[in-house]
């Protein structure tokens, strides 16, 4: 049987895959788990019961997922304090705030609304490791918590929820927005309410777009995966820079003034040199997944910063920056997080210290982005082969070694197996579209005729 929790919570089409019942039995079987151990032991011993945040993105399924949820953490013995409709971040940051037991965020991200997920937060707001998640899912059904009288849980509305984590955005900041006008595209989804007043709160000049969600229009056509609409935003307006959101508000992309794209390996490059300068970088290092643009290796070690590279999903660049404590990492995707201020990635707080490196320098977006050279890149996927075979053929490994000659320093190649299916990516970098494009198809071809099924 397929694992039941994916790379970021348990997803599926809501009322489909994820159901009610399905929704109450992980909230029973994470009772289980999640209060176990000395920590629990002395809440009880207090007499006190072991209490979860719970949070949602605007979608329509979110509601019903919700309440089951609190039933199940409830009936489970946890008080439970529901923040309603805020940011994944948020969620996890409210967890470590208020020294919650662990935290549940109801959402898809970037998902259409259809889709919805469930996603654990653990003491201080950290994502579960795997093997948690595993323990979890062990207890699906098979043991339950059923605390009767003054044991049961309460469930209560976090009031002041929105309030802390704005208050604690504003304090992360460096310096104030004032003199920038932004754009900002909410995709209809968890940022709607917050991003606008934490950004006109730090001085800037805002105009939103994609911020009226009704439950069935995150992400649709607006957000991050949506810039065209955020670029045309930002040109009509006249402003400095555009920031857009997912639906949970976990990244951040932008457009400089122009309407031009500046992705998040642009972004974590902007921050890792403003935070060298500052003092801020610890050791000088970014982390970043091996997806990321070979032109931000290039600038990285331009100005003296390591970088670390670890495997595709923002947990795993989590892991890297806690190993070593340092500061900064994320995501070609817009998933940056910045650890001094949070456990996740944060599309807000990215946002801000964005647009705080503008007021600062004075600069453009495009004079900051230009840090960085991105190198074309190339992505193919493969599908209907042998994933697995592919570090044992030789014929393979000969082609991508002809390639990666060829490239020198001015490319790179990576071919990485799917983990979920018969599939494999082939991406390539070069100094220009015809190169890379040429270089990719040959190897995906290789890769085609050696370990087709």
């Amino acid at each position: 049987m397929a694992r039941l929790f994916g790379t970021d919570g348990v997803r599926g089409l809501a009322n489909r895959e994820l159901t009610a019942d399905l929704t109450l039995g992980l909230a029973q079987a994470a009772a289980v788990v999640l209060t176990r151990g000395r920590r629990a032991e002395a809440r009880r011993a207090a007499g006190k019961r072991p209490t979860a945040v719970i949070a949602r993105d605007p979608r329509i399924s979110g509601e019903f997922l919700s309440a089951a949820l609190a039933a199940g953490l409830a009936s489970s013995g946890i008080d439970v304090l529901d923040a309603g409709v805020i940011p994944t971040p948020a969620a996890a940051f409210l967890v470590g705030a208020i020294d919650a037991d662990f935290g549940v965020m109801i959402s898809a991200s970037h998902n259409p609304a259809p889709d919805n997920g469930i996603k654990f937060f653990a003491t201080g707001g950290t994502k579960l490791p795997d093997e948690v998640e595993d323990r979890i899912e062990e207890h699906l059904g098979i043991e339950r918590l059923l605390p009767t009288g003054g044991d049961v849980g309460r469930i209560r509305r976090f009031a002041d929820a929105e309030d802390r984590y704005v208050l604690h955005l504003l304090g992360t900041l460096p310096n104030r927005l004032d003199g920038i006008h932004v754009v900002l595209d909410c995709a209809h989804g968890a940022a709607s309410g917050i991003s606008p007043q934490v950004f006109t709160d730090a001085g800037a000049q805002v105009t939103v777009i994609g911020a009226d969600p009704d439950g069935l229009n995150i992400n649709d056509g607006v957000g991050s995966t949506y810039l065209d609409v955020l670029a045309a935003a930002v040109l009509e307006h006249g402003a400095d820079v555009g920031i857009a959101h997912d639906g949970d508000a976990d990244r951040c992309l932008a457009v400089d003034a122009a309407g031009k794209i500046v992705d998040g390996d642009q972004i974590m490059a902007i921050l890792a040199i403003a935070m060298k300068e500052r003092g801020h970088l610890t050791k000088d290092t970014l982390v970043a997944t091996v997806m990321s643009n070979l032109g931000l290796r290039k600038a990285m070690a331009e100005n003296g910063i390591r970088m670390i590279e670890t495997r595709v999903g923002d947990r795993y660049v989590l892991e890297a920056l806690n190993a070593e404590g340092l500061a900064l990492g994320g995501e070609q995707s817009g998933h940056v997080i910045m650890s001094e201020y949070a456990t996740t990635g944060d599309g807000i707080l990215t946002g801000l210290h964005l647009v705080a490196e503008m007021a600062r320098t004075k600069k453009s977006m495009a004079e900051l982005a230009s840090v960085m050279t991105v190198f074309p890149q190339i992505l193919i996927n493969v599908r209907g082969v042998d994933h697995h075979g592919l570090g044992a053929n030789e014929l393979i490994g000969a082609a991508v070694v002809l390639a990666e000659t060829a490239l020198g320093d001015t490319g790179r190649v990576l071919l990485r197996p799917s983990g979920t299916e018969p599939m494999i990516r082939v991406m390539v970098e070069a100094a220009d579209q015809d190169t890379a494009d040429y270089h990719a198809h040959v190897l995906a071809e290789t890769v085609r005729e050696q370990l087709a099924l």
